[in-house]
């Protein structure tokens, strides 16, 4: 037999794993080091070549695009039609196996498929019919609890309640959800997977049949399997079947949605026959780029080990830039994006990567003024988000009470018990009387109603009135930071729990540097808030290009996994920002965040370029932050330090230098303190030195805390213990 239209495109790793012994096997892939190819050769081989049955396969991916791309490509080696075969996301192939077994899975047959929206709604119907207030019992977060049980494999009746009243009351929630699904036939997308697996679990013939002819198991992206999942996967392979797993530790970054890294290193335990391929040959990335990015990730611990090495050619040095502030750092950004686009290269080659999602409103702000078209891939423009929208609408209403689509938008949000029928009963008035929401409001709940409805509506008019009366005369940013607080819109989506929840709340905080950055034009006879709110609305409506456009790409470094592009630029490399404040002080946290930069860094092909500013505004207040301490674990020989046109005051790789005053002591000095000293403070805890001024009893000291950022203390009276 001529196996050599399967094998003659590998590379001698590629064809080991390819034509590994049917025994359990690990295939650890490295960025870049084609294991797409690797997956679908295997099938092929099994087919043409090991003569197993084409239905004797069942292969997960972890998107539809995926499995799709894997039908077309073994289609293309084979020559055959492959629709038959069991390739596709777990959701989907459980729901296939939930189908085809409904009775056992005790489902009706025509049970449905409700999604993340459906199973919300249904939630927030099961709080109100219960009479629970929605400020205690936030919807997202009840949604969230039956989730990540369900993810685990945990049913209601599992469950200890550890003593606790809201944990014990969240499992009622999870109960009567249930109940509610399973009197309407109703599964949601968790509710896929531990079906399946129950059905497999409960039924040993099924589980047995099953287990026969799915003899070869090979599953994509193995490090971002959950624990339902891999539960899963263990029940179908049992002690006779072969799971061949494709995956990379190094790349594993979601961890906020369940993935466990640790099913890799558990792999070879649960499978004790299994051997391990690494393919560490890359073929998208310079031999600069991949060192830099094999120097950061070394610094894991637990790691399988593995080194990515290229045949292609040394490339460019990896470009850092130490920015005055994050304006500089967009407009160096644009810049080089311009030489690009005007060297003839397109600019959908090029993507902007960021590590928080609120990072995106200064570039876009500056690609917008540049006029050079972009895209935020997987995601809103920063004017065009739910929380940015809401926030902004309060400060419309605050103006101006007759502004309808504000007042619909927001007079339930946060929720406060007015409903549909309050809202069409003040719908019919406004109509009946030709007068906006806002009057139609303070009419129907004076005249037409009682009870808490009209309280209810009362209590939204009042707290407009109060943020309106309280936030007079303020600056704008300081107007704009007490409505969203005092709106409760902050308390609102940090019930929200999960990466979303700390994403919503970023991008309020950085509405506030927003406003704290606006310069209205002097010509515009408008108020600082009503033209703040006119740039807005404008925003949101230009900017992002197209369809069709040759733009920018932007996206945060979550979405960007799994992409490439020849020119990629690392925004805000700067501790607190990337590794996130959160993550810092967090070893299995830190760890997920530097997979993450090295996931980064391994989407550039040709030029990459990293930004760090050292003065950020953030949250309305400017904060200076150190380069992030990835940037640092790039081997000086990889780097090249450019600059903005601004020149900055510290170079990151120089050793921190005392400033001197005219009687040639430090500042500071006669005190103990130096520059880059750790210190605590019993108020606000562990922080760096970031700079010092002034002699003896005028000593002060600015020092980042992890937990509060900057602050500026007097050292005679600050009692700093040092580090």
């Amino acid at each position: 037999m001529d196996v050599t239209p399967i094998l003659e495109s590998l590379n001698d790793a590629q064809r080991d794993a390819v034509t590994a012994p049917a025994d359990p096997l690990l295939v650890i892939a490295g960025a870049g080091s084609g294991k797409t190819r690797v997956l679908t050769h295997r099938i092929a081989w099994l087919i043409d070549v090991e003569g197993v049955s084409p239905q004797g396969l069942l292969a997960v991916t972890f998107t539809n695009k995926a499995a799709a791309e894997m039908r077309g490509r073994i289609e293309a080696l084979l020559q055959i039609p492959v629709s038959h075969l069991w390739i596709g996301t777990f959701h989907g192939l459980a729901h296939r196996m939930l189908r085809r077994h409904w009775q056992e899975a005790g489902l009706p047959q025509s049970f449905q498929i409700i999604d993340s929206d459906d199973q919300l709604r249904i939630i927030k119907r099961l709080i109100k019919g219960l009479e629970f207030e929605d400020d205690r019992w936030v919807p997202r977060e009840i949604q969230y609890f039956i989730n990540a049980q369900k993810d685990e494999g945990l049913r209601p009746q599992h469950l200890d309640d550890e003593n606790d009243p809201n944990r014990r009351q969240q499992i009622a929630f999870y109960q009567q959800y249930q109940e509610i699904c399973d009197r309407g036939g109703l599964v949601d997308f968790a509710e896929l997977l531990l079906r399946a697996h129950e059905l497999w679990r409960d039924n040993a013939e099924l589980l047995a049949h099953y287990q026969r002819r799915f003899q070869h198991l090979l599953v994509d992206e193995f490090q971002d399997t959950n624990s339902i999942q891999y539960a899963w996967l263990r029940l179908l392979a049992g002690k006779t079947g072969v799971p061949f797993v494709v995956g990379d530790d190094d790349q594993s970054i979601y961890r906020w949605r369940g993935a466990r890294v640790e099913h890799i290193q558990q792999f070879q335990q649960d499978f004790p026959r299994a051997s391990v391929v690494k393919l560490e040959q890359n073929y998208r990335s310079t031999e600069t780029i991949l060192d830099a990015a094999n120097a950061v990730i070394a610094n894991n611990t637990g790691r399988l080990g593995k080194n990515l090495w290229t045949e292609g050619g040394r490339g460019e040095p990896i470009r850092v830039c130490s920015a005055y502030n994050e304006r500089d750092e967009a407009d160096f950004v644009v810049g080089k994006l311009r030489t690009w686009s005007d060297q003839g290269n397109a600019r959908a080659d090029a993507a902007v990567l960021y590590r928080s999602n609120a990072q995106s409103r200064v570039l876009e702000e500056a690609l917008v003024n540049a006029r050079m078209p972009y895209r935020v891939y997987g995601g809103l423009r920063f004017f065009e988000r739910q929380e940015i929208k809401d926030a902004l609408a309060y400060l419309r209403l605050i103006s101006h009470r007759d502004d309808d689509s504000s007042f619909e938008r927001i007079v339930n949000k946060p929720t406060r018990g007015i409903g549909a029928r309050t809202l069409d009963s003040m719908r019919s008035y406004a109509r009946a009387n030709s007068c906006s929401m806002w009057r139609a409001a303070g009419a129907v709940a004076s005249d037409e109603m009682s009870g808490r409805a009209a309280t209810a509506i009362m209590v939204f008019l009042n707290l407009i009135e109060r943020l309106a009366k309280d936030t007079d005369g303020l600056d704008l940013h300081e107007q704009t930071d007490h409505v969203i607080r005092a709106s409760g819109l902050i308390e609102f989506f940090r019930k929200e729990k999960g990466e979303r929840g700390e994403t919503r709340i970023e991008n309020l905080e950085e509405l506030v540097s927003a406003a704290k950055g606006f310069e209205p034009d002097p010509v515009e006879e408008m108020s600082p808030l009503d033209a703040f709110l006119s740039h807005a609305a404008l925003e949101a409506g230009e900017g992002q290009a197209e369809a069709w456009e040759d733009c920018v790409q932007l996206m945060t470094m979550h979405s960007a996994k799994g992409l490439e592009f020849p020119l990629v630029f690392l925004c805000g490399m700067e501790d607190g920002l990337f590794p996130h404040q959160r993550s810092i002080a967090d070893p299995q946290g830190l760890e997920e965040e530097r997979r993450l930069c090295y996931v980064g860094i391994t989407r550039a092909k040709e030029t990459l370029y990293i930004t760090h500013a050292e003065q950020r505004r953030m949250h309305g207040t400017d904060s200076f932050s150190q380069a992030s301490r990835f940037i640092s674990e790039i081997p000086n020989e990889l780097v090249e330090e450019v600059r903005p046109r601004v020149q900055v005051s510290r170079p990151i790789r120089a050793p921190l230098r005392h400033a001197r005053s005219a009687s040639g002591v430090a500042p500071g000095a006669e005190l103990g303190v130096r520059l880059g000293q750790r210190v605590r403070h019993a108020k606000f805890g562990d922080g760096v030195i970031l700079n010092c001024s002034g002699q003896g009893a005028h000593a002060q000291v600015e020092v980042n805390f992890e937990s509060v950022g900057t602050k500026i203390l007097v050292l005679a009276y600050a009692k700093l213990d040092l580090m």
